[in-house]
């Protein structure tokens, strides 16, 4: 009846792509998450809510389902479990090993910098605001401090004096995820850009997506686009690095890489093993898009190409304070902003609860430059207003 049984294991926006994806090819879908009705549960075949980090519920939800596929799309879960399931035999996307070493900072940096020897900026990790102070200054300030487990870029500021250090970790632990109070400091890189190389491994090779540039605030990104102009060699680069750390996690998925772009240099910043949300952008601007490649991936199904429809970009529609009762309006302003060859699009993702800052929906645009996508998104997003009823 179904050509696969997946557990996704976290249901936000990108789980909720990523179902959609799969329920078109015919696979069953269960949907994990803390709270009820998050996101991927409204359209999967079934749900279960618990604590990722629980690692007995983990093992409970995974031997009830039996699913084919283990797909993690957060970064709070219990790796070791995970590590112990693929041990007995339950296949984990991309695989346990990308899991544990990428759902913490701590993990992949040093894996990057340390054994694959990849470009990155300066860094130490800091378990207290003394030791995060020291780190600051051994480092050189200015510095950007994050916490090791977090996700779209929650707990993340810069810090310029030894107090903001202190101030940054008590931001960084205040907003992390997870039970461990562990922040990387590291410096701060003067960019030219920011940029997302969507990076497959499959069965056939290693596939790369056009890159995809991104505007942050917040330590959250708020537009981004496709394609992103790198000078010269600098995306040979980024190819290179990319292809050598999905590798070497092993595993078949679709990996987000992030990387600064300094001048002529491509510097390693993060990586994620499933879509990214600055890749949100592919449902308009690519096919297939970033979620039907990580499906593909992971069945070892054919990706004969990958084609860009055009110049194409994003921007986020962010909830202003904390309700359980609201409703979208300007919908059909936000949609009329699109014309005959430059389409724009939305995508609200039906999340039960607004609090401050977090993102409700995105608007997608296609238009003949990416300044001008970047311009219509923006419009779109604008347009669409949160108007809660308590």
């Amino acid at each position: 009846m179904y050509i696969a049984t997946l557990m996704l294991l976290g249901s936000g926006e990108l789980g909720r792509e990523f179902a959609i994806a799969a329920k078109r090819l015919g696979c069953r879908v269960i949907a994990c998450d803390r709270y009820d009705e998050a996101p991927a549960m409204q359209v999967a075949d079934a749900r279960e809510v618990f604590s990722m980090l629980d690692g007995a519920a983990l093992r409970r939800a995974v031997e009830a389902h039996r699913p084919d596929y283990i797909v993690p799309e957060i970064e709070a879960i219990d790796t070791a479990t995970l590590a112990d399931l693929e041990a007995e035999g339950w296949r984990v996307a991309p695989s346990a090993k990308a899991v544990q070493l990428t759902m913490n900072r701590d993990g992949i940096r040093d894996f990057a910098a340390n054994e694959l020897g990849l470009e990155t900026s300066r860094y130490r990790f800091a378990e207290s605001r003394d030791e995060a102070i020291a780190a600051g200054r051994e480092v050189g300030l200015p510095v950007v401090v994050k916490p090791v487990m977090s996700s779209s870029g929650k707990g993340q500021s810069t810090a310029r004096t030894a107090d903001e250090v202190g101030a940054a970790w008590d931001h960084a632990v205040a907003n992390m995820r997870g039970d461990r109070p562990r922040v990387i400091v590291e410096q701060f890189i003067a960019f030219d850009s920011e940029i997302t190389l969507l990076t497959v491994a499959s069965e056939d090779g290693v596939l790369f997506c056009p890159p995809i540039g991104h505007r942050q605030e917040k330590g959250d990104y708020r537009e981004s686009w496709q394609p992103a102009r790198l000078p010269g060699g600098v995306l040979d680069s980024a190819q290179a690095q990319a292809a050598t750390v999905v590798s070497a996690l092993g595993g078949h998925g679709l990996f987000g890489v992030e990387f600064f772009i300094a001048g002529d240099r491509a510097i390693f910043s993060e990586l994620s093993p499933r879509p990214h949300d600055t890749g949100m952008v592919t449902l308009l601007s690519q096919f297939p898009n970033e979620f039907e490649l990580h499906l593909r991936a992971i069945l070892e199904l054919a990706i004969p190409a990958i084609e860009l429809a055009g110049p194409s970009a994003s921007a986020v529609i962010l909830a202003a304070r904390e309700s359980e009762a609201f409703a979208f309006e300007g919908v059909t302003e936000a949609l009329a902003v699109g014309a005959p060859g430059t389409p724009v699009d939305l995508r609200l993702f039906a999340k039960p609860k607004t609090l401050p800052n977090r993102r409700m929906g995105v608007a997608l645009a296609r238009d003949a430059s990416v300044e001008a996508a970047v311009e219509r998104a923006v419009r779109a997003a604008g347009l669409v207003r949160i108007r809660h009823t308590d």
